[in-house]
C-alpha cells in the first residue's frame, strides 16, 4: 500500500502509535480549564449542602443530620482545595464521584416520568461526562514527569 505521495503507508496502528505524544507535565501554576471547574463545582456543592442542611427545619425528619452534612460539605472542600494543589488523589476521588453520580443519574434517567426531568438526568450525564473525560488528561499531565531540558 501506498500513501498519496507514492511513499509506502504504514498499518493504522501501527500509526497512531509512532504519532502519539506523552503528555507534557503541567507548568508550575498551570491549571487546566477542566481543573477549574471541578474545584467550582465541589466549592459550590459544599456550599449548597451547608446552606441545605441549615436552612431544612427539621433535617432528621428528612433522612439527614446537621454532623452528616458538615462531613460532606467538609470533604467535598478538601477535595476542591486538593485539586486546587493539582494532587492526583484529589482528582481521581473527585471522578469517583462524578462515575457515582453518572450511574445514579442514568438510573433516574429511567424511571423519569416527564420530559423535564428526562431531560435534566441526560443534561447532567452529559456534563458530568465531559468533565470526567477531561480530568482524565489533566490526570496524565499531573503524572507525567518533569524531563530535564536537552544538553
Amino acid at each position: 500500500m501506498t500513501g498519496p505521495r507514492g511513499q509506502p503507508r504504514m498499518p493504522r496502528a501501527q500509526s497512531e502509535r509512532v504519532e502519539r505524544q506523552p503528555p507534557r507535565p503541567l507548568e508550575e501554576n498551570e491549571r487546566p480549564p477542566a481543573l477549574i471547574v471541578s474545584v467550582a463545582v465541589c466549592v459550590v456543592l459544599a456550599l449548597g449542602v451547608i446552606v441545605g442542611a441549615v436552612s431544612v427545619h427539621d433535617l432528621s425528619r428528612h433522612g439527614g443530620s446537621l454532623p452528616g452534612a458538615l462531613l460532606l460539605a467538609l470533604t467535598l472542600l478538601l477535595l476542591a482545595r486538593g485539586m486546587y494543589s493539582r494532587r492526583y488523589w484529589a482528582v481521581l476521588a473527585f471522578q469517583a464521584l462524578l462515575a457515582f453520580q453518572i450511574l445514579a443519574t442514568s438510573l433516574a434517567l429511567v424511571v423519569a416520568s416527564t420530559i423535564l426531568a428526562a431531560a435534566l438526568c441526560a443534561l447532567s450525564i452529559t456534563l458530568a461526562g465531559w468533565l470526567f473525560w477531561k480530568l482524565v488528561g489533566v490526570m496524565a499531565r499531573i503524572q507525567a514527569p518533569h524531563e530535564p531540558p536537552p544538553p
